[in-house]
């Protein structure tokens, strides 16, 4: 071969390694580098190998973006575990007014798969229609710079109001008691110092668990509090809170899952429950 035409090939698989490559292992580049300063018979090869690379890579790539999930969806695996969706990213039908089973929801609003409570809108807390005893409620949530929002769970019509334990949600800047501090359980049990929170305005991460009377608060997947139902911490605290005269606060009971309408913006989505046995 005359030496300008290896020259040209050589240039022209040069041309196919910086175009096919950039996404391939650093060891892949360097070896079909390396291959590249050979003959045209090999060269020949290394086209052939590097659009291989090329396709599998590509193929790589897409199989990813296939299984990244929808939001408000179930994947098989857990449908297989037992969750149940409690928000569609469509309608409300799990969920109603507390007191008022069967007044229609108004002022929360579903913009594009998002459950939103509007800013300075009384839109009213609603609850699950469901009781649950034992579960892992899971949800995401974001907030406005300086909001304020919640979840509450074991809401019962035996009370008269709309009052259980809450996983507070909270800018941390509004707040100087760690008890009423963002992942709290409202006044009664404090988070951990080096919880992740996200600025506001991202979207959170939250898990409460229930189990028996072992109850766990997550945020953006650490376990930030702990707590036992009706135990010497939970009870000593009570009478000191704006909860010391509610019937059986502290304690273990089987409740709605409520999502509170504070004054402030707020979102939701991916709300889903696993019940325990």
């Amino acid at each position: 071969m005359r030496p300008q035409h290896a020259l040209m090939l050589r240039h022209n698989h040069q041309e196919l390694y910086n175009k096919y490559l950039k996404n391939a292992s650093p060891q892949v580049r360097h070896f079909l580098f390396k291959l590249s300063m050979k003959t045209s018979i090999e060269l020949t090869l290394i086209t052939g190998l590097t659009l291989l690379v090329s396709t599998l890579n590509n193929f790589g790539q897409s199989n990813k973006k296939e299984k990244t999930p929808k939001h408000n969806q179930l994947t098989k695996k857990e449908i297989t575990e037992g969750w149940k969706l409690l928000f569609n990213g469509e309608e409300l039908k799990n969920w109603r007014y507390y007191n008022s089973p069967t007044k229609k929801i108004t002022g929360w609003t579903i913009d594009n798969g998002n459950l939103h409570k509007p800013k300075g809108i009384k839109a009213g807390n609603i609850m699950t229609i469901q009781r649950f005893e034992n579960f892992i409620f899971s949800w995401e949530w974001k907030l406005e710079s300086l909001g304020n929002n919640g979840v509450k769970y074991f809401i019962t019509d035996q009370r008269n109001a709309t009052i259980g334990h809450e996983y507070q949600m909270i800018d941390d800047k509004k707040v100087k008691d760690p008890y009423s501090s963002n992942g709290s359980f409202y006044l009664i049990a404090k988070p951990r110092d080096d919880k992740p929170n996200l600025p506001m305005g991202s979207w959170n991460q939250s898990r409460i668990v229930v189990n028996g009377t072992h109850v766990e608060h997550w945020l953006n997947g650490i376990k930030i509090l702990s707590y036992t139902c009706g135990s010497q911490q939970v009870m000593e605290r009570v009478p000191k809170t704006k909860f010391k005269d509610v019937w059986k606060f502290g304690e273990k009971i089987r409740g709605h899952i409520l999502l509170t309408d504070h004054t402030d913006a707020c979102w939701y989505r991916n709300i889903k429950i696993k019940e325990l046995d």
